[in-house]
């Protein structure tokens, strides 16, 4: 397995979504609007299939955290960030402004929000939980309609 990537699509509640493998760790989870333009390459790999089971019991409401290895690919900043991301409680929101203090640079709250908006692991590296200081939702790469679904889930909880 080393060295190759597994591939797999993972159908949730708020549509498709590609899920990527390399060398034992989720590398990539995002979501896709035509299944036909996407090939999976070893869909039975471990990690996937117990993606799949995580993500499923997390839109049943039955799970509040992850277990899977995760790799994202980014700058030192960027990867920062999203680690920033992971402190960030099930059910719970922070505006970018506390995340940039979170981080550890208050003044970069635009370079902390471009991050988030590269993050290659949606949900399970929760960059939905971010919002704006004035409470309205913000942006969300896919879609802030799946944003909203995703903080009215884990607030329902």
């Amino acid at each position: 397995m080393q060295n190759q990537y597994s591939s797999r699509i993972i159908t949730t509640s708020i549509g498709a979504m590609i899920a990527i493998v390399h060398e034992n760790a989720i590398i990539s989870f995002d979501f896709i609007e035509d299944i036909k333009t996407y090939q999976t390459t070893n869909a039975s790999h471990p990690l996937l299939l117990k993606l799949e089971e995580e993500i499923i019991e997390y839109f049943k409401g039955e799970r509040k955290e992850f277990t899977l290895p995760l790799s994202a690919s980014g700058t030192e900043f960027q990867k920062g960030v999203w680690n920033t991301l992971l402190s960030i409680p099930y059910g719970a929101t922070i505006s970018y402004t506390q995340e940039a203090e979170i981080f550890g640079n208050p003044k970069a709250i635009r370079a902390v929000a471009s991050a988030n908006g590269k993050n290659p692991i949606s949900i399970l590296i929760p960059c939905h939980r971010v919002i704006s200081s004035d409470g309205s939702i913000g942006g969300y790469t896919g879609g802030v309609w799946r944003k909203e679904f995703l903080l009215s889930l884990e607030r329902a909880k």
